[in-house]
């Protein structure tokens, strides 16, 4: 499967919608964890992002994913906002010199973003946060599991989070408290990917 990122505006609008469908239940999350504010956060980024629709749909892969990441960067604020950011920054970078990709290649390129991402968090799997649901996402893509499959992955990933004990972000200050809540990014990390599989279907 080769894509042209033209279709972007449809996986944008995917994602707009399935943040709008649960941001009530995502909100009720990170206000046990976290400040409360995941969510406008990630609606203002992605409202940014609709309103340049047009223009990223225009251009080649790693300058739209770029463009992505920029925006996301710069309009988010938080903690989710330099991780969304270096995430897509990171991938364009691993996209650079290319027009086309495989499923194979875009999963290396989501495997360098999500490996920034670790950088940028000093984070890895098993402390309560949007890892837990991207490494075992970025892991299965590389071993070539089929895109059917990779929703289910996100959302034992995300799952998971619900026992573990917070050693990261504001979460971290609950301590045992943290146990028995899903974190919050894990879980918008989750309904994007899902979201982006079933638009591609």
């Amino acid at each position: 499967m080769s894509l042209a990122p033209e279709i972007l505006p449809a996986l944008i609008k995917a994602v707009t919608t399935t943040i709008e469908q649960n941001a009530e239940e995502v909100t009720e999350l990170d206000q046990v964890l976290g400040d409360g504010d995941h969510v406008t956060n990630l609606q203002r980024g992605v409202g940014a992002l609709n309103d340049q629709i047009d223009d990223i749909a225009q251009l080649e892969w790693p300058q739209a994913i770029q463009k992505i990441g920029m925006t996301l960067l710069s309009t988010m604020g938080g903690a989710s906002g330099s991780l969304f950011g270096t995430l897509f920054i990171s991938m364009s970078k691993a996209m650079a010199g290319k027009k086309e990709f495989n499923q194979q290649e875009f999963a290396d390129v989501f495997f360098a973003g999500v490996e920034a991402v670790k950088k940028r968090g000093k984070a890895e799997a098993g402390e309560k946060t949007m890892l837990d649901t991207l490494i075992p996402v970025a892991d299965k893509m590389l071993e070539g599991v089929s895109m059917d499959n990779i929703c289910q992955v996100a959302i034992e990933g995300m799952e998971s989070t619900k026992e573990m004990k917070a050693t990261k972000g504001r979460a971290s200050y609950l301590e045992e408290k943290s146990i028995g809540h899903i974190d919050a990014g894990a879980r918008t990390s989750q309904l994007i990917i899902c979201a982006i599989v079933e638009a591609l279907r």
